[in-house]
């Protein structure tokens, strides 16, 4: 079992699914209480905060940023053009099909690879120090932001939406 991989591929997209989960109660929010999708999608927690299509936006450009980064494949491209639900939605769907594409085999040497951020061109990071510290946490903002904004707009969520599933086993 590798770590990295552990840690991130099979959380991600675990997490990826509850957020999918929050956007599908908040599309169907948005047509029953005849909202506009466009505010909606462009409403943020504070004004110095991105919006909800971007913060979802975001949360897949970490994911997927992170798992081609520790696994040494290329991340599928995105324009950030979403302007709707679906469009997000289906982003979603396809940040989930790359990382399932990646085997688990691509990440042998991810803990000790030197990872550079575009915006820190003279520093890296190790693998596991990228993962602990940047890229799990940073995922994770942008998860609870968008899930926050969909719940400050009224939308019928709790914490089981985010979660997306509990693996208790009987004692």
């Amino acid at each position: 079992m590798n770590d990295i991989y552990t840690y991130t591929v099979p959380i991600f997209i675990k997490s990826l699914g509850g957020l999918k989960k929050v956007l599908i109660k908040a599309e169907a929010f948005t047509k029953e209480k005849e909202m506009s999708e466009e505010n909606f999608l462009a409403d943020r927690l504070a004004p110095d905060m991105f919006p909800l299509v971007k913060q979802v936006q975001v949360a897949c450009d970490n994911a997927k940023g992170a798992i081609a980064r520790l696994s040494g494949t290329e991340a599928p491209k995105h324009e950030d053009t979403e302007k709707t639900f679906s469009e997000l939605l289906a982003r979603i769907d396809k940040i989930i099909e790359f990382m399932q594409s990646v085997p688990e085999s691509a990440f042998a040497d991810a803990a000790t690879k030197q990872i550079i951020l575009p915006y820190y061109q003279d520093k890296y990071l190790t693998g596991f120090d990228y993962t602990r510290e940047y890229a799990i946490p940073n995922f994770f903002f942008h998860l609870v932001t968008a899930y926050g904004i969909v719940r400050k707009n009224g939308v019928p969520i709790g914490k089981a939406d985010y979660a997306n599933g509990i693996s208790f086993k009987d004692l």
